[in-house]
């Protein structure tokens, strides 16, 4: 079980560290509103820096947001934790992990700087502007919805919440 727990935080670190990385790399070498087409009308890297959630939604909502971004963090680490003695939480403690390293990687980002920045520029169908944190989190969500209706049934859940299942 101890392993579970390094792996995790090892894993969160490196995942948070290949976001930053990328962050950093476009905020020092390009200016806001600049933009690199690498598939011309299709996709770009675009510096944008998003004061808000997605597609720009709660702007200059910072406080609020890192309230949120906190008080999701520590649901799913306690999540994480009672999933951690099930091996059939396996799947779920993987989206956590990509959750976690995502809003810690844009949470970082809004204290550093006041804002979250943002480079993936799909052009193509207007997609809003968004990062390697982005990414982690919609697909760790989408996957957890789809775990949540499809694979897992009420009573896998009944055992982290220790109900009595009745007879």
């Amino acid at each position: 079980m101890k392993k579970n727990y390094v792996m995790a935080f090892i894993s969160i670190c490196l995942l948070t560290f290949l976001d930053q990385f990328v962050k950093f790399l476009i905020n020092t070498n390009m200016k806001v509103g600049e933009s690199i087409q690498l598939i011309k009308g299709v996709f770009s890297i675009t510096y944008v820096q998003n004061k808000g959630a997605a597609w720009g939604s709660l702007s200059g909502k910072r406080i609020f947001l890192l309230i949120l971004t906190i008080a999701i963090l520590i649901g799913v680490i306690i999540m994480y934790i009672k999933m951690v003695k099930q091996d059939s939480f396996k799947p779920l403690r993987i989206c956590a992990v990509f959750l976690t390293a995502g809003a810690t990687g844009n949470i970082i980002d809004r204290i550093i700087h006041g804002f979250v920045i943002d480079m993936f520029d799909f052009n193509l169908i207007n997609f809003p502007v968004f990062n390697v944190a982005d990414i982690y989190v919609t697909c760790s969500v989408f996957i957890i919805l789809i775990l949540v209706i499809f694979k897992y049934k009420d009573e896998d859940f009944d055992v982290l919440f220790h109900k009595k299942q009745s007879l």
